[in-house]
């Protein structure tokens, strides 16, 4: 295995091999991400070439982002029997297998197997979750730093790609975008399987911070613990407020960013008559301003109330969802928009992990977050099927967008209940497995 000598080596370096871990991951998430969101830039060619309604293709898309979701607490428990590498090798075969296939779909229901279910899941597996397993088992100090990395690789790999992508779809077809994607897929599949290790201790080392090796608690139980874990898990979460505030306001963040602006931006502005490179373009912007944004935050969620981060984040995020429709959709207004909206994309993920491993603890944040991530992809779910339905029986989006700043708003307000970290408020920590 490729890992352990260059673990060793680097090691003489005084270099942390969690950092090869890291590189490894932001790459993942990176191109998963362009996966999810590809299909933003391909909703006016799919309604070109075989005459589907918005609100066809809008269902397939929500469906890929329910499962996308819904997955997330699943995945965490597959990492923790599994592995991180296997688990992430499988899900990255199985989303280029779903793409690739698409390309000689005709119908819409193929649409919806391929692109809804089957890259759902793929990459429901490689979801949030991956960077808080990968965060929270490597990293004891930085962590924050790292989950920002990691959450802007996400959220950046969702929009940087769009204009290529765009422009191939244009240019090419829409079937030359997924092709490039698929590469992309490959590549880091190869990674991933060369260098990517479940652990620290795999190597012979201690989380970045700590000074003594950990050793993995043994998972016990068969398959149907397996299935069962994540629902225990959820049960027993549901009997924190914390966690149904958290749950709530990821769902609002969902809903204003994969869910309405990931999948209807560049047909919003294609209503505008801003072309689709152009919008594409835009996206791109947001992604630029989102990476330093998301990383940012991960630095502050280290050393300032998470509560008071999310408060702004949200705040902000929703006067400038009320501001797009009358933005007139100017290079000045959209460029605007992009710097303001961008910087405040996906910087919430950060502080809600932290909340998320305060109150629940280190072993169970990854479950735990998995259900407050179902949240987020089932609010994205419901933005991506409501813009579909807002633009196909009213002709525009911007009741849609109305919708999502004033929910924004709302969580902003509803974050402010949860109270400072406390004994009582917290799950207690799970027994050794024995």
């Amino acid at each position: 295995m490729l890992s352990t000598p260059l673990a060793a080596l680097l090691a003489r370096r005084n270099v942390h091999y969690g950092w090869v871990v890291v590189a490894v991951t932001f790459i993942t998430m990176l191109v998963t991400a362009a996966a999810v969101g590809a299909p933003g830039v391909l909703i006016v060619p799919l309604e070109k070439e075989f005459g589907w309604e918005t609100e066809q293709i809008a269902t397939a898309f929500s469906i890929r982002l329910l499962l996308f979701g819904l997955m997330g607490p699943f995945a965490a428990a597959f990492m923790n029997y599994f592995g991180v590498r296997r688990v992430v090798c499988v899900a990255l075969i199985l989303i280029t297998a779903g793409l690739f296939a698409s390309l000689a779909m005709t119908r819409i229901w193929e649409l919806v197997l391929l692109w809804g279910v089957v890259v759902g899941f793929g990459t429901g597996l490689t979801a949030m979750v991956l960077g808080a397993t990968v965060a929270t088992r490597w990293f004891t100090e930085r962590r924050g730093l790292v989950l920002g990395m990691l959450t802007a690789s996400s959220a950046t790999g969702q929009l940087i790609f769009m204009p290529l992508m765009a422009s191939l779809s244009e240019n090419y077809g829409w079937r030359t975008a997924i092709v490039l994607i698929c590469a992309m897929l490959l590549v880091a599949v190869v990674g991933v399987f060369f260098l990517m290790r479940d652990r620290p201790s795999d190597v012979g080392l201690p989380a970045y911070g700590d000074k003594l090796v950990a050793t993995a608690l043994p998972v016990t139980g068969g398959l149907l613990s397996l299935i069962t874990m994540p629902l225990l898990a959820l049960k027993e979460a549901s009997r924190s407020s914390t966690f149904w505030v958290l749950f709530a306001t990821f769902f609002v963040c969902g809903a204003s960013t994969n869910g309405l602006i990931g999948t209807h931006f560049v047909a919003l502005c294609g209503d505008y008559g801003l072309a689709a490179v152009g919008a594409a373009t835009v996206l791109a912007m947001m992604g630029f301003f989102d990476f330093f944004g998301t990383i940012g935050s991960g630095w502050l969620s280290d050393r300032v109330d998470n509560r008071w981060l999310l408060f702004w984040y949200y705040g902000l995020r929703g006067l400038s969802l009320l501001y797009l429709p009358y933005s007139d959709f100017s290079f000045y207004g959209l460029s605007l928009f992009a710097m303001f909206y961008g910087l405040d994309w996906i910087a919430t993920v950060p502080p809600t992990v932290k909340l998320a491993t305060e109150r629940f603890g280190r072993e169970k944040a990854g479950l735990m977050f998995g259900w407050i991530f179902a949240g987020h992809q089932l609010g994205a779910a419901s933005a991506a099927y409501g813009g579909g339905f807002a633009r196909t029986e009213y002709a525009t989006y911007v009741p849609a967008f109305l919708v999502a700043g004033i929910l924004c708003l709302i969580a902003a307000l509803l974050v402010l209940t949860l109270s400072k970290q406390s004994k009582d408020d917290a799950v207690p920590e799970p027994a050794p497995a024995g």
